[in-house]
């Protein structure tokens, strides 16, 4: 029923955004040629140029925002970044168009194509786009604010998970969800109504007219969850149990079936299919580029470090990546030749004594990671994501710290969440992995453009940085 409601609202979503994208086309010739909006200086162009595009339009830009993670309801979304993960989308739509456009060559549009107009159109599909979701979350709202297409649940159970369901019930008011109260027979769910007890549950679902029955009891209550769920089963109302796991769910989970075997999976990601291949293709180009802008850069950085002590420019060492394994990661080198042979693997420290002079200058402007974008390119890393640690340091961090491997589910990062915000280097280990799992599960194209520009405003240069 609720995937069924996520479903109906993401179709929803996609028919408004193919209608836009249909209006916005249409609307930016209009713009162009009858209002000239931008003046026409090679002629009048035909409208069926550009209604010979239209099954291209309605397809590409969904796809560009479902991409985006535009189709998935967060409740943390705010409408800034709505409206940027619009923008970014409709502009990698634009391209993606461009290139087909050039690929299959409709007749007439390769001469004909007007890029001006198609400046015009990125312009409408983005307001028109926004103007269609705002107010479909306008009818929905004030529907359910006269009661309409409400359906009330009740929660049996007071504890932690309870808790959890009430808030993320409460937070998902675009399906039209309202709690009615919850049964229990002891403790309390802060700003809702205790209807009764487990045993007053039959009862109340018939009085309280109730829709949905959220089941969130914990382990140490099989026996009467198993009552209860014996008693609902007799009753017109859908019963959703929710699995006593919230220990084990650092990620988001999704029930999957194998071969009629309904399964849980705990640590399912925003990173698969479709997306993963974006994420390559944005890393292979983004990285390409930089390698090559960077280039006399490193090599100045090269001869430096060769002049000071005759001794290899370039550094390896392995670290863990995707899937836990093992890639050897590409570093200028900053310390002495010889650095760990009585130390072994350890932390940089402030005034570092092992540090070069050089070393000293390129780690403060993270400089010595320049070389991991040939990393990137070779598929060992990714421009963001996790920050890959030694071996020996992830034997003792995942012992300590029962999620710590599931921040292998994704290419290590040259940058990251955790980076931005000041966990790097020798830092809380607790911290960089709250924030490595948060990138994790929200990820879209448009995190990784948000994390890689604050990378450049500020998060080169930082105190955690020796």
């Amino acid at each position: 029923m609720i995937q069924r409601k996520y479903e109906s609202l993401a179709a929803i979503y996609v028919a408004i955004d193919a209608a836009a994208s249909a209006f916005a086309i249409l609307a930016a010739y209009w713009l162009r040629f009858a209002v000239e909006v931008i003046p026409v200086t090679k002629g009048q162009q035909d409208l069926r140029v550009y209604a010979q595009i239209l099954p291209l339009i309605v397809i590409v830009f969904p796809f560009a925002f479902a991409v985006q993670g535009l189709y998935r309801v967060r409740p943390t979304r705010t409408p800034a970044e709505e409206w940027l993960g619009v923008a970014v989308a409709t502009v990698l739509g634009a391209l993606g168009l461009s290139g087909l456009l050039l690929w299959i060559r409709p007749e007439g549009i390769l001469v004909e194509y007007s890029r001006a107009t198609l400046a015009l159109f990125v312009v409408c599909e983005i307001v028109l786009v926004m103007g269609g979701r705002t107010a479909l979350r306008r009818v929905l709202e004030a529907r359910y604010r006269r009661g309409k297409n409400l359906e009330r649940v009740l929660i049996a159970g007071s504890g932690e998970l309870a808790r959890a369901v009430e808030s993320r019930v409460r937070n998902r008011r675009e399906l039209g969800f309202i709690v009615a109260g919850y049964v229990a027979d002891s403790g309390e769910i802060e700003g809702v109504p205790r209807l009764g007890s487990i045993a007053d549950a039959e009862r109340i679902v018939a009085e309280e007219r109730i829709d949905h029955v959220f089941v969130a009891l914990p382990h140490e209550s099989a026996s009467d969850m198993m009552a209860l769920l014996d008693r609902l089963t007799r009753e017109m109302v859908s019963i959703h149990v929710v699995p006593d796991l919230l220990q084990f769910m650092a990620l988001r989970s999704r029930l999957e079936d194998v071969d009629g075997l309904p399964t849980i999976n705990l640590s399912d990601t925003p990173l698969e299919g479709w997306s993963l291949a974006v994420k390559r293709l944005f890393d292979l180009a983004i990285a390409s580029v930089a390698l090559t802008l960077a280039a006399p850069l490193m090599g100045l950085i090269a001869l430096l470090i060769r002049l000071e002590d005759r001794g290899p420019v370039f550094y390896r060492q392995t670290r863990m990546g995707l899937d836990g394994i093992a890639f050897e990661i590409l570093k200028f080198r900053s310390m002495r030749v010889d650095a760990e042979i009585v130390t072994g693997a350890r932390w940089a420290e402030k005034e570092d004594p092992r540090r070069t002079r050089v070393g000293r200058w390129i780690r403060a402007w993270s400089i010595d990671e320049l070389p991991q974008l040939w990393n990137v390119i070779r598929g060992d890393m990714s421009l963001v994501g996790p920050r890959p640690e030694r071996p020996e340091f992830v034997a003792l961090f995942r012992a300590e710290h029962p999620h710590y491997m599931l921040r292998h589910k994704v290419r290590a990062g040259i940058t990251g969440w955790a980076q931005i915000h000041g966990w790097r280097g020798n830092t809380s280990v607790r911290m960089r992995l709250e924030h490595d799992l948060y990138y994790i599960e929200n990820w879209s194209l448009l995190l990784d453009l948000k994390i890689l520009l604050l990378t450049l405003r500020h998060g080169l240069r930082h105190e955690n940085a020796y």
